[in-house]
């Protein structure tokens, strides 16, 4: 198991990185990024899903990504699962042209668990306990209580911050809950 979207699979004698096809999970493997919101979630569910089983594939058009992994379409106990970690709201629908088979249905599935609150787009799927300030050692701003980022200077987007849809409380100087519903970086 790698993370949310790529595992490794034996083929004959041969083993592979795989990246699940139209979908993508929250990074958590990446070093030059932070372990991302919901990402050791989506982790364990692929692994809680895959661990150990054997599993069907499908290609769609290309072969390989960028990066040399097989890019599939997999089956495990009559389901697929990119498919199963989309409706269940540890994956987004991502689409890679040109291999796009099922870009309707994860689309589909997206919205149905974006609309109901499951997994990732649960209301408090992010809002995880920070460490009080003087533990961490670091400079926390208390308008975000439940992560840890440094008051401004400099001003900060989210695409700055490892975090989505952590509580804020006003003043909110760097302005991430632009819907003023008590949330940052919802989107």
């Amino acid at each position: 198991m790698i993370d949310g979207d790529t595992i490794e699979v034996r083929i004959g004698a041969q083993t592979y990185n795989l990246r699940y096809i139209g979908i993508d999970t929250p990074e958590t493997v990446d070093p030059r990024r932070a372990v991302q919101c919901f990402g050791q979630e989506a982790s364990n569910k692929n692994k809680e899903l895959m661990s150990g089983k054997t599993v069907g594939l499908e290609k769609d058009v290309s072969e390989t990504d960028r990066y040399g992994r097989l890019l599939r379409y997999v089956y495990v106990d009559g389901g697929m699962v990119n498919a199963e970690l989309v409706r269940s709201g540890y994956a987004k629908a991502s689409s890679y042209p040109p291999d796009v088979r099922y870009q309707d249905l994860f689309g589909q599935l997206e919205g149905e668990a974006r609309d109901a609150g499951r997994g990732l787009w649960a209301t408090n799927a992010c809002l995880t306990p920070a460490a009080p300030t003087a533990t961490l050692g670091r400079n926390c701003d208390p308008s975000y209580p439940d992560v840890c980022i440094p008051p401004p200077p400099p001003d900060l987007d989210c695409k700055d911050v490892p975090y989505k849809r952590f509580r804020v409380l006003a003043p909110d100087p760097h302005r991430f809950d632009g819907a003023k519903g008590g949330i940052g970086c919802e989107t």
